[in-house]
Parts: structure tokens; sequence; C-alpha cells
């Protein structure tokens, strides 16, 4: 993706959050199905995690959708590395793979 200032704004996010969710809501207050299930799923593990609203800025959703080069939302970023959407978060949480990397990158 091109140094764009949404670009900017991801790239700082991400390094200065160990755990970090884009998502339609916030952690107190999900607007969707799949955003909510990311949530309860990292709530489980017990780490920490920063989250911002793309449905606030449209901006940032386009951009987000552009760096990680992943076309849904949420979208799941650990130790500054994409992991993915639902789905994957799902499956590595259900493997037992997500505690393992949370523990290794986020310091569970």
């Amino acid at each position: 993706m091109t140094d764009t200032p949404i670009a900017a704004r991801i790239q700082h996010e991400i390094t200065e959050n160990p755990v970090m969710l884009y998502m339609k809501g916030n952690a107190n207050f999900q607007q969707c199905g799949f955003s909510a299930r990311v949530v309860q799923i990292l709530k489980h593990v017990g780490v920490k995690f920063q989250t911002a609203n793309v449905l606030e800025d449209a901006a940032l959703r386009d951009g987000i959708k552009a760096f990680s080069n992943w076309p849904t939302i949420p979208q799941l970023y650990v130790g500054g590395e994409f992991i993915g959407g639902c789905d994957i978060v799902t499956e590595m949480f259900q493997s037992g793979e997500l505690e393992t990397l949370l523990k290794e990158k986020a310091a569970v």
C-alpha cells in the first residue's frame, strides 16, 4: 500500500498495540456478529487489546482493507503482524494456536 496518512495511522496503531483489532463497533459495543466473536475470544483468552471502529471512519474502513490486502472486517493484528479475520481467529482459538501466538507476541 502506498504511504498515505491512513496507512501511517494503521502502522502506528499496530506497532504501539501488541494486540490490535479493527472491527465494527468497539470492545464494549460490537456492531457485527463477526466482530463480537473475535472480541469474545480475546476476552476469553484474557489478553489486553485495543480496537478501532471502522464504522466511525470511512477512510479507515477502506484503508485497513488495502493495508492488509484482506477484504473483510474484523481484522486482528498481533505483534504488528496481520493474523486474519473471524474465521481464522476462531480456527486458531479452537486449535490452541491463538493462545500460543498471544503468549509469544503479546505476553498473555
